[in-house]
Parts: structure tokens; C-alpha cells; sequence
């Protein structure tokens, strides 16, 4: 039946950290004792207040089609929400809420691009990224980054990439895979190249904002740069900070006219997101905040254990990073010196096979030579993870 398969389709790679999710689950049914690093979810129970507020919502029957882009009180949870993180402030007609931040960065780049318009996407990269990008007629426009400048695209290789053709350029920070955060200096350079390219749009990927614990307060570009502000176009949501994953729930805030069209696109897809989930967000937003700093305080903890516990390990570096939950690790150097590996995803099919840890492949990051590790699980399950990649390593 492939030949009925669109070409587009057959374009398309699968998840990376699926695949690796699936190989693990199969190793685990078949008897093997498998550690997981590579989800990319909180292993933390949504707080108890927000699914209480779902339970209510269902039990008060609101279990009905709601408006195409979001319920009038989650849309003002979410003003509110800009306002008091954020310091910046929007409309209901400048939010739309969507089925989780990925199907808003969908409906985003479907609602912008045209065949040939070029998008700038820094590696290393969230997978989904150059894939819906290409299923948008887009062409990502790849700008490498590496260790020296702690995996963060800068002003000069922007300004560097713009070309006639740009139309779109994303910012995910903090960032999945590193971990590392765009400080307010160096975003500031970011929207003094972007003003002197009014056709430009800019896409600021905020997922993991909750999950940061930097010096300096995390900003955007629209509250430091607000001569660019009709030109950028945040994208949040409640799965990471607020451990929701399933329930998504994911929201775009920009210009009228480009969520006015994101808007149009979702009324002929999917319609409005689940209200049940809706109206958990609602709780999520307004209610009591001190989940998020319990949530963060424990990520912190694990990622000082881990960056720690690679770094011991000869042939591994990893940078300490300011937010998410992923340690992003060279391993260039084991692969050289492995006669069986050619690259980061052999290498970790070896270490799945040998140690018995699953973790993602840096390639589908953009970022050969390296591996994503997730610390989103207990301190225990970190200790003996480690403990066995140091082993495997050694041997």
C-alpha cells in the first residue's frame, strides 16, 4: 500500500525520542532491565488543585464544543498569566489555545509559510522543528552552534543567515536538547539584527520557561525589544512546568492577523481543544503557583548530580545548563575510540544494549556526536543510571 503514501509523508522522519521510548519499552517486554533517559515529559503527577478543577468541570457538564480558539476564561488566564510572568500584554483576539505547544507551532508555520520561504532554526534543535517546517513548503536554513558558545545561535550567525527568502526564524529557550537559556544581552543582539529585517517573523518557543533557575529573570523578546513585538509570536503552554503532557494544552500569542489565520487553520483541523483540559488549564494558570517552584527545585537538583556525574566520566563533557531537564552530552570522543560505533546512534544503541540506558541520539537534534539525556525521573533512578553508563563506559 506504500504507493498511495503522499511523497511529502514519505519526507518525514519519525520521533527520535519515540523511537528510542519504543526500542526501550521492547527491551523491557522481552525481560531486560531498562532504564529510560529519554522521555521528554515531567515524571511529576499533574498538582492535585488542577485536576480537581477538571473533575468539576465535568461534573458541571462542561463537556460541550467550545470556541475554536479556547474558552473566554482560559484565553484570560492566559493574558493574565503574560502579564505577571512575562510582563507583557496582550488581547483575546491576539491568543489562540491549542491541542498542546506543538500543534500551535504547526498551525503557525502552516498559517505563515509559502513553497521556498526560509526558516532559521539554530542547532541543536527540538526534532519536530526542520519536519514541520517541510510539511509547512518551508526550508530550514540550519545554523550550527557548538560547545563555545554553549550551543546558542549569536547575533553575528544570524545576521549571517538572513537572506532575501527568511520568513521565519525560531528561538526555543529554554532549550530541548541542551538545557542552555538565551540571556537578556544576548537577545537584545538577536532583536537589534531582526529590526533591520521588517519581512522577518520570529517564533519564541517558551515550553520550558517554568523550569529555570538562571541568575538573571528569564525574558523575551517582546518585553525587551518591543520595536519588534508585531513580529513575534510566543508559544507556551501548561504540559512541562505544570507536569500536563496529556492533557495539551498549548497557546500562540501574537499580531490579530497571524493568529486570526492560525485560528482559521485549526477551525478546518481539529476544531477547539478539549474543554475538560481547558478548564484544568484555568486552574493551572490562576490558581496556586508553588507546584512550579517544587517541580524546578528538583529538576535543579538532578541536573547538578548528572552534569557532574558525566563530566567524571573520561571521553563525556557536558555543559551545565540553566533550565529544562536534559543534559546534553559530547560523546564524540567514545565513538572515535569505538570499534563497533560510526556514530551517536550506534553509540547508543550499544549503550542500551550494554548498560542497559536508553538515550536519544544527538543527530536528529542536529547535533552529531552527542546524546540527549533526560532527568526527568527519581534521584535513585539517576544514581544507578549513571553508575551503569560509567561502568559500560570504562569496560
Amino acid at each position: 500500500m506504500n504507493a498511495f503514501i503522499a511523497d511529502l509523508v514519505n519526507k518525514v522522519k519519525p520521533s527520535a525520542t519515540i523511537a528510542v521510548s519504543m526500542k526501550a519499552a521492547a527491551l523491557k517486554a522481552a525481560g531486560q532491565d531498562v532504564i529510560g533517559l529519554g522521555a521528554g515529559e515531567p515524571d511529576f503527577d499533574t498538582p492535585e488543585h488542577i485536576k480537581q478543577a477538571a473533575i468539576e468541570a465535568i461534573n458541571q457538564g462542561q463537556t460541550k464544543y467550545t470556541a475554536v480558539d479556547g474558552t473566554a476564561a482560559l484565553k484570560q488566564a492566559i493574558i493574565h498569566k503574560l502579564q505577571r510572568d512575562n510582563d507583557v500584554d496582550y488581547q483575546a483576539n491576539q491568543i489562540l489555545v491549542s491541542n498542546g505547544a506543538k500543534h500551535s507551532i504547526f498551525n503557525l508555520l502552516n498559517a505563515v509559510i509559502n513553497p521556498g520561504d526560509q526558516v532559521i532554526i539554530p542547532a541543536p534543535y527540538w526534532v519536530s522543528y526542520p519536519d514541520m517546517t517541510l510539511l509547512a513548503g518551508g526550508q530550514s536554513v540550519i545554523v550550527e552552534t557548538d560547545a563555545s558558545n554553549a550551543y546558542k545561535m549569536t547575533a553575528k550567525q544570524l545576521a549571517a543567515a538572513i537572506t532575501g527568502k527568511t520568513k521565519l526564524v525560531i528561538l526555543n529557550s529554554p532549550s530541548n536538547p541542551t538545557g542552555q537559556v538565551y540571556s537578556q544581552a544576548e537577545l537584545r543582539a538577536i532583536g537589534d539584527v531582526l529590526q533591520d529585517h521588517p519581512q522577518v517573523l520570529i517564533m519564541t518557543d517558551d515550553i520550558y520557561e517554568h523550569i529555570y533557575w538562571g541568575d538573571e529573570p528569564l525574558s523575551n523578546l517582546v518585553a525587551l525589544c518591543p520595536e519588534i513585538r508585531d513580529r513575534v509570536i510566543l508559544i507556551n503552554g501548561v504540559s512541562k512546568g505544570y507536569a500536563m503532557t496529556g492533557w495539551r494544552i498549548g497557546f500562540a500569542a501574537g499580531h490579530q492577523d497571524i493568529i486570526t489565520a492560525m485560528r482559521k487553520l485549526q477551525s478546518q483541523s481539529t476544531s477547539n481543544p478539549s474543554s475538560i483540559s481547558q478548564a484544568a488549564a484555568v486552574a493551572a494558570y490562576n490558581g496556586p503557583q508553588d507546584c512550579l517552584t517544587t517541580m524546578k527545585d528538583a529538576f535543579k537538583e538532578r541536573h547538578d548530580f548528572v552534569v557532574q556525574a558525566l563530566n567524571d566520566i573520561e571521553g563525556m563533557t557536558c555543559l551545565p545548563s540553566a533550565g529544562a531537564f536534559y543534559a546534553f552530552v559530547n560523546v564524540a570522543p567514545l565513538i572515535a575510540s569505538h570499534a563497533d560505533c560510526a556514530d551517536d546512534v550506534e553509540w547508543a544503541s550499544w549503550l542500551l544494549e550494554k548498560a542497559g540506558v536508553a538515550v536519544v541520539p544527538g543527530t536528529p537534534f542536529g547535533a552529531p556526536g552527542h546524546v540527549r539525556i533526560s532527568f526527568a525521573t527519581g534521584m535513585d533512578v539517576l544514581q544507578q543510571a549513571m553508575a551503569r553508563i560509567k561502568q559500560a563506559v570504562e569496560q
